[in-house]
């Protein structure tokens, strides 16, 4: 095409050498090779003939070796119309996740060449065009005959522009024209799926949310959805365009049915459930490729128990509490309530960011942390006590049910766009009577974020040193429970004053049956560092066991009816039942 040559191809749609091909007519391409060599030997003029071993094009289905033919096709022009440079702005105007979609479609709408639309398949999208045989212009009607066209395919079915005769669509002119047999590339078929699916609704828009697909996209639909826009629409179709990464196995090599390493997502629910696949799913970076295999699906499988037995504990601890009547109002609400709802509070803020931006790995990091953490790890096993030592419809046990309550609204809509089914199950199971779907709420938005608890905090800190002392002691045999136990802490003034305001409730937090404050003037050689300005003590108790609380406590037996509780306890059980503010 540089120097203006002629382009001809002497090879028909059968791979074979045309009739007028002179010495190969009639051949096969492939098996004229033997030929072509054959006739260089007799007339003298062949110098050297070896194999060699190269790479070749080959189809990707069949395997089988393909040529490239050069015919006449129908192209979409990147120029005419500043096509390429009002594509180039669109870009600009879209949200591309992750980010470098952006920098990748540019250079592939900057390098690409024109669009050929034409496709010489037996079944398809047919381009309907009426070709002049002897100039090759389109007939003059072409944009009338695009509705009638239409009007007979939407009646008939895609089979009415194969089976009719030019005949029926011009007349007269028929002799005159050609019809044309191409169909329309599969890209275009998607590419306009802006205007066949969203542009034919009066309520939706012509503009979508979210594309969404794998990385090979921004090539094929991302690509072919935004040139037709812009074409047809001066726009582009999307407001934000996602990318995923492709699923490999534990090798990161892609799966194929020929390599034997697929993994079934039917089988994957059948044996651990949909909620598992979609945890997994969500779980995963997809901005890079997805790793999986039987051995993540089961951490997976693992994180999923995380979560839900968190949230069965919550139901649990709530049967019998009806929010209508028992939920307290936040100024009887202890300190560590209002601190564990502030932080759901916090976590919400963090989690709708990240749903927000779909990044659906940090909303499942962030959830399964604070069930392991400020859940599991602190505040559940802290409130035990209050549950099942304190009266029923005392403060102290409506307190920790009312933050419960306020906790399980929250995270089961956190649930629910990825555990679809458990949040169902666990939304028709909550205290307050459920009739409608969890699908059809919105996000709980009634906690506090702005609440803080300097003392809680600095409690919270200490206690990991806490626990690994005592599991040491469990180790040696020394104590069995964490209220076999007594700590001293010996601290610096500010923290002492910090720890000062929780009082004799401070034991409840460490779940320790005696908490203790010193200055860190008085610790000696048996204290262990436990953070900055601060020091802990862990001994086994010496003190009697209460068989109703299991706290070891000093004043066991000094009630004679109840010789063998400690005074809490007798209080719960005969008086007014004891009084808590913090924990």
């Amino acid at each position: 095409m540089q120097y203006d040559l002629p382009v001809e191809c002497p090879v028909d749609s059968r791979g074979v050498f045309f009739e007028d091909t002179e010495l190969l007519a009639g051949q096969f391409i492939f098996k004229a090779n033997a030929s072509v060599i054959e006739i260089l030997e007799n007339t003298n003029t062949l110098v050297k003939y070896e194999p060699l071993q190269h790479s070749y094009p080959h189809c990707w289905r069949h395997k089988a070796p393909v040529i490239f033919r050069a015919t006449p096709q129908w192209f979409v022009s990147m120029q005419q119309n500043g096509l390429r440079d009002a594509v180039n702005r669109e870009i600009l105007k879209v949200d591309w996740i992750p980010d470098w979609g952006k920098k990748r479609i540019e250079l592939m709408v900057g390098n690409r060449p024109d669009w050929c639309i034409s496709r010489q398949r037996f079944w398809g999208v047919p381009m309907t065009l009426f070709v002049h045989k002897q100039t090759g212009e389109l007939h003059p009607d072409t944009q009338a005959l695009f509705i009638k066209v239409a009007d007979k395919i939407e009646k008939n079915g895609i089979e009415a522009w194969f089976e009719a005769d030019i005949e029926d669509f011009l007349g007269a002119d028929a002799k005159d024209y050609d019809k044309t047999t191409d169909t329309l590339d599969v890209w275009f078929d998607s590419g306009v799926s802006h205007f066949a699916v969203l542009k034919q609704r009066d309520e939706l828009s012509d503009v979508a949310d979210l594309y969404l697909e794998g990385s090979d996209q921004h090539r094929g639909w991302f690509q072919s959805s935004l040139i037709s826009s812009v074409a047809i629409n001066g726009k582009a179709p999307y407001k934000q365009v996602l990318t995923h990464g492709f699923t490999v196995d534990k090798d990161g090599k892609k799966m194929s049915k020929s390599l034997g390493n697929v993994m079934s997502p039917q089988k994957v629910v059948n044996n651990l459930g949909a909620d598992i696949l979609r945890l997994w799913i969500a779980g995963s970076d997809y901005t890079g490729e997805m790793t999986v295999s039987d051995e993540i699906l089961k951490r997976s499988a693992d994180s999923y128990r995380r979560i839900r037995n968190t949230m069965r504990f919550i139901l649990a601890n709530t049967a019998g509490f009806n929010p209508k009547t028992h939920q307290l109002n936040e100024d009887k609400i202890l300190d560590l309530d209002k601190w564990i709802m502030s932080k759901t509070a916090n976590l919400q803020i963090q989690i709708l960011q990240a749903y927000e931006h779909y990044n659906f790995h940090q909303v499942i990091q962030l959830i399964l942390n604070f069930c392991s953490n400020d859940l599991g790890g602190f505040y559940l096993d802290v409130i035990k006590d209050r549950q099942y030592t304190t009266q029923e419809n005392s403060i102290a046990r409506r307190s920790a049910q009312t933050a419960l309550n306020h906790i399980l609204e929250t995270m089961v809509r956190w649930l629910a766009p990825v555990l679809s089914f458990t949040a169902e199950e666990i939304w028709q199971s909550m205290p307050d009577e459920k009739n409608d779907s969890i699908f059809l709420q919105e996000w709980y938005q009634v906690l506090d974020a702005s609440y803080s608890n300097k003392a809680i905090d600095t409690a919270r800190a200490i206690n990991p040193f806490i626990r690994k002392q005592m599991e040491q002691m469990r180790h040696d045999k020394i104590i069995g429970s964490s209220l076999d136990a007594e700590v001293d802490i010996y601290c610096d003034d500010n923290t002492y004053k910090l720890l000062e305001k929780l009082g004799d409730e401070l034991r409840f937090v460490f779940i320790t049956s005696y908490a203790r404050i010193h200055p860190i003037s008085k610790k000696n050689d048996a204290c262990v560092e436990a953070g900055a300005g601060v020091f802990i003590k862990v001994t086994q108790s010496e003190s009697e066991k209460c068989v109703r609380c299991w706290h070891h406590r000093e004043d066991i037996g000094s009630n004679n009816e109840h010789s063998e509780l400690c005074s809490r306890c007798v209080e719960n059980v005969t008086g007014d039942g004891e009084e808590r503010k913090y924990a």
